[in-house]
């Protein structure tokens, strides 16, 4: 679940101590996450054969990895991510299904080229501005079979609404108590660091990247995720 490209982003990724809290600070920063890896996987379902292969892209930290390899004893997984340390992590949590999952390091473009039966991108596209997250899009869907399903979710608000839905989410992260000030003052940050797009871009972005059928599934504050299908190229 980490940054494709940026450099700062993927920095703060290779930072030990965030590593060393990942897997436990992930689940209270977005809502429903459990939930939301086992939408993904009935998505991909829809369309992945019981013996299926599946393309994680941003697969760092390994927690959809396992979700879904729980979930999917027949599916195998291949993951790509830029950052050794947050692979190594996901090494560890998904120990147990090691013989079906192979790890890359590297943004999209050195994942294998399939075809693959379905894909996922959570929590990674939010990092990338509109060039690199079509250039990210286009790279999965080449690697897709026509038809299969691509799953994605990250940040996404709009530009006059986008302060006030980044603090709502800064506010549910805060476990210590509801302090509207200093989830503002987190808002303006990632405000300022994240190239946010809102709604309408990203589903134009997966059109333009040649899928069809994008249909939104999941909402929660400023996180929003769609389901799109690969199209014949």
């Amino acid at each position: 679940m980490t940054n494709q490209t940026g450099a700062g982003s993927q920095r703060s990724f290779s930072n030990p101590a965030l590593v060393a809290t990942y897997a436990d600070d992930t689940p209270r920063k977005v809502p429903g996450l459990a939930d939301l890896h086992r939408m993904a996987m009935l998505l991909l379902s829809e369309r992945a054969q019981k013996a299926g292969s599946i393309l994680v892209v941003g697969a760092g930290g390994g927690l959809e990895l396992n979700a879904m390899a729980q979930a999917q004893p027949g599916w195998a997984f291949t993951g790509v991510d830029p950052s050794a340390t947050m692979l190594d992590l996901a090494r560890r949590n998904t120990v147990q299904f090691a013989d079906r999952i192979v790890l890359v390091e590297g943004t999209v473009d050195a994942a294998p080229p399939g075809p693959f039966d379905g894909a996922t991108c959570l929590l990674t596209l939010h990092f990338l501005d509109r060039s690199q997250r079509l250039q990210t899009l286009k790279h999965i869907h080449r690697r897709l079979k026509p038809g299969a399903r691509l799953v994605v979710a990250h940040h996404s608000v709009s530009g006059e609404d986008e302060r006030r839905w980044m603090a709502r989410s800064a506010a549910f992260t805060d476990r210590a108590g509801v302090d509207w000030t200093r989830a503002e003052a987190s808002a303006a940050q990632m405000v300022g660091r994240l190239p946010l797009l809102p709604a309408a871009e990203e589903e134009a972005l997966l059109g333009a990247a040649g899928f069809c059928d994008v249909e939104l599934f999941y909402a929660a504050f400023s996180f929003r995720g769609w389901v799109a299908t690969a199209g014949v190229a």
